[in-house]
């Protein structure tokens, strides 16, 4: 082998690697992601709602995660109680004030990691026009190519916890629990 061709292998070689060191963008799945909230009912039941339709991106860097990155907006007319007159309800003023309102949101300004599964996103949310910070927990379930798609996709799970009244919305709250706990899911593929 001569030098030239070694030189040229070697180069391929330093560039592909560089290539997959990079932090690749994926688009949220809305299809298979779902944020699930839930509080307490007057200490008798825990009930849940769904958001759907959620639109964003994930930037994943696993070798350098605090290069990572989280973009999410919920449209609030997706909720689902399994109650109609709830979902209703959650639109007007006192509520979320879809109107006024129409989308949460969630950027990250932190990812942390303690291993290549596990990691601590910090962001703002936003409800209601107010932002506060929250931190979620989240692991990486899968990265690979997707067996249907074939694109490259990640899956992911995170919880958070936060008090509604600080977005603005504590009605009945003590009865009704003012802390809200959602779970996390979701799919995100490489656009084509």
């Amino acid at each position: 082998m001569n030098f030239k061709a070694l030189s040229l292998g070697m180069g391929l070689v330093i560039a592909s690697t560089a290539a997959l060191a990079k932090p690749v963008d994926y688009k949220i799945d809305p299809t298979h992601t779902a944020t699930v909230f839930s509080w307490n009912h007057m200490g008798f039941s825990t009930p849940s709602a769904n958001f759907t339709n959620i639109q964003g991106t994930i930037r994943v860097d696993l070798d350098q995660p605090e290069k990572s990155a989280v973009n999410v907006t919920i449209p609030v007319s997706s909720v689902n109680t399994n109650v109609a007159v709830l979902d209703k309800e959650f639109q007007e003023k006192a509520w979320f004030d879809a109107a006024t309102y129409p989308n949460i949101t969630f950027k990250s300004t932190k990812v942390e990691s303690a291993d290549k599964k596990n990691f601590k996103i910090t962001g703002d949310l936003t409800i209601k026009g107010v932002t506060k910070p929250v931190v979620l927990t989240g692991s990486l379930n899968k990265r690979g190519v997707h067996p249907m798609s074939k694109l490259d996709t990640v899956g992911f799970n995170a919880t958070t916890s936060f008090d509604r009244s600080a977005f603005g919305i504590g009605n009945y709250v003590p009865n009704v629990g003012d802390k809200i706990t959602v779970n996390i899911t979701t799919e995100a593929s490489v656009a084509k």
